[in-house]
């Protein structure tokens, strides 16, 4: 943490207009790159994908619940992992409580993994979500939307993430795809995803800890999300229940984790 200057309250009243008058910069800048995104072209999802839910089988079409616009949540949880990646665990604690404020504006949402149903079903239980999580493991979701790399890609060392080529340390990847169904042709479209520090804004904790004096404080840390645990597990001593954590690099470095490293922005 830089030091402290130490000024009057007049002082600090003029400071901190000058810096006001930046950060309405910064909001007008944001809602034109809101805009833009929104205007963004359009893709056809032709794909009849079935996932495994709790109650059978659904389609893509189906995970809209009524809606005409659906998110995805690509959250990281392999077929042999013991439970979900903690990055994301943090990004859904957040996203779990805006689901009726989502469907008051037409909106779904819902998680998709590839791991088993049940196992699925299991860590959401533990975790107290409410969402819909449903299982990708039978068909080719998560490898069209780049969030899973075949052991064939892995092998070349680089693998499609964030729209480059670029070295990853794990099969599963963290991102978010927004869709749309016309009401009227039943039509599925693919309008935009975002991938690695895109998923910054889904994190509250991350806005709030940007306004005290320490920030994120993460710069010492062999990578951006280390400190990150499961919401029960904070308490000292506490273990990951995957002890290879192939949701984290292999070798601590500063490149950051899945969801932070500066070469997936």
């Amino acid at each position: 943490m830089t030091k402290p200057t130490i000024v009057s309250k007049a002082e600090w009243t003029e400071a901190r207009k000058a810096h006001l008058a930046k950060e309405k910069v910064n909001t007008r800048q944001r809602d034109e790159l809101a805009r833009e995104r929104r205007n963004l072209p359009w893709v056809r999802v032709d794909e009849n994908y079935v996932f495994d839910a709790p109650q059978g089988k659904v389609t893509l079409a189906d995970l809209f619940r009524g809606k005409s616009q659906l998110i995805v949540y690509h959250f990281m949880f392999g077929p042999e992992w013991a439970e979900g990646c903690p990055s994301c665990s943090l990004l859904a604690d957040h996203m779990n409580g805006a689901l009726p404020h989502l469907a008051a504006r037409d909106t779904s949402l819902v998680m998709i993994s590839r791991a088993p149903i049940g196992e699925i079903e299991a860590f959401k239980k533990r975790m107290g979500w409410q969402f819909p999580w449903v299982s990708s493991f039978g068909n080719d979701f998560n490898h069209d939307f780049n969030v899973y790399f075949t052991p064939e890609e892995k092998a070349k060392g680089e693998v499609y993430y964030n729209y480059t080529m670029q070295p990853f340390p794990s099969d599963e990847a963290p991102g978010a795809s927004v869709f749309y169904k016309d009401p009227e042709t039943g039509e599925i479209f693919h309008t935009y995803s975002t991938f690695g520090r895109g998923l910054d804004t889904f994190v509250t904790a991350y806005v709030l800890l940007d306004l005290v004096p320490k920030g994120r404080d993460e710069d010492e840390l062999p990578f951006s999300m280390q400190w990150v645990r499961h919401h029960d597990k904070y308490e000292a001593g506490a273990k990951f229940l995957d002890a290879e954590k192939p949701y984290w690099p292999k070798v601590a470095e500063k490149s950051g984790c899945c969801h932070s490293a500066e070469a997936t922005r």
